[in-house]
C-alpha cells in the first residue's frame, strides 16, 4: 500500500510541479512526511534521490534544444559536491524540528515569490 501511495505522491507532486514551475521537492516533503509518514530527514534524503531520473531526463531533452552549456553543468556539478556533503553533515547535526522549521520557512518564500508572480500585471 505505501508503495502505491508513493506512486501517487510522485505523480501528482511531478504534475504540479511542472505546472506551477516549482521544484517537487516543495510538494515531495511534506507529502512524504505527512502521508507516508517518514521523518523530516528521510524524506528529504529521498526527495532529493527522486531528482537524479528527472534530472537526466531534462539535461538530455534540453540539450536537444541547444539549452545547456555542458562545460558549466558539469563545473557546477563537480562543485556542488562539497555543498552536498556540507549539507548532508548540517542536516545530521540539526534537531528535526529545526529542519521542518527551515522547510517550512523555505516553503513560504516559495509561495511569496510565486503569489507575486502569478499577481504581476503582465507588460
Amino acid at each position: 500500500m505505501d508503495a502505491l501511495l508513493a506512486i501517487a505522491i510522485g505523480i501528482a507532486a511531478g504534475v504540479t510541479a511542472g505546472m506551477l514551475g516549482v521544484g517537487g521537492g516543495i510538494l515531495f516533503v511534506p507529502a512524504l512526511t505527512l502521508v507516508l509518514g517518514l521523518s523530516q530527514i528521510d524524506a528529504e534524503a529521498t526527495s532529493l534521490l527522486a531528482i537524479i531520473p528527472v534530472s537526466i531526463l531534462g539535461a538530455y531533452r534540453q540539450h536537444g534544444y541547444g539549452n545547456v552549456r555542458l562545460r558549466d553543468g558539469l563545473l557546477i556539478g563537480v562543485l556542488a559536491v562539497g555543498g552536498v556533503a556540507g549539507g548532508v553533515a548540517l542536516a545530521n547535526a540539526l534537531p528535526q524540528q529545526a529542519l521542518k522549521a527551515g522547510f517550512a520557512a523555505l516553503m513560504l518564500v516559495v509561495a511569496a515569490r510565486l503569489a507575486r508572480k502569478g499577481l504581476k500585471r503582465p507588460g
